[in-house]
């Protein structure tokens, strides 16, 4: 199992970098908040910084690897996740949103991923009712931050830490 560290201050609408550390504590990528303008930030602070929402994590040397997005067009809300790459795009989607804790579910069409959000402990990515990813946020009041941890089993398909942080930035630690 890889595992991949990183501390974003509980300040969701942070838009500074946030190193991603690997293992081994080197720097693997990083994480940003992105705002494409003034106006969108302004906007955004009249909606608790939820609305205009949009992450991009980066390589070491500034290239985009994932981006995602938050989209609400005629009362539906989803996400775009992109790997820019190679351009492929993924859906993140609520399944059940009315009750009280809703069901994400990834998929590119050939895909689909499963998304157990949990508040306290572990959120899992689930595929063929097998965990391949996990994710967990743990808040350090006395730092002002929060201290979030990925592990990636061998056996997902899908290896890139960028995907599933950028996911997780999004869906997980800002929500719906």
């Amino acid at each position: 199992m890889k595992t991949y560290t990183y501390n974003h201050p509980e300040a969701i609408e942070y838009t500074g970098d946030v190193p991603i550390l690997d293992a081994d504590g080197q720097v693997i990528a990083i994480s940003r908040r992105i705002y494409d303008n003034f106006l969108k930030k302004s906007f955004d602070k009249m909606f608790d910084f939820r609305y205009f929402l949009k992450y991009d994590v980066l390589a070491n040397n500034g290239e985009n690897l994932f981006t995602i997005k938050k989209i609400s067009r005629r009362g539906k809300l989803w996400f775009e996740g992109i790997e820019v790459a190679t351009q492929k795009k993924y859906i993140i989607s609520y399944e059940n949103w009315r009750i009280g804790i809703p069901t994400l579910y990834i998929t590119d069409k050939k895909i689909k991923i499963q998304l157990e959000k949990e508040l306290e402990g572990w959120s899992s990515f689930i595929l063929n009712q097998e965990e391949i990813a996990r994710w967990r946020a743990d808040y350090r009041g006395n730092e002002g931050e929060f201290h979030m941890t990925l592990q990636i089993n061998e056996s997902s398909p899908i290896q890139h830490p960028q995907f599933f942080i950028a996911i997780c930035q999004a869906t997980l630690f800002v929500g719906a």
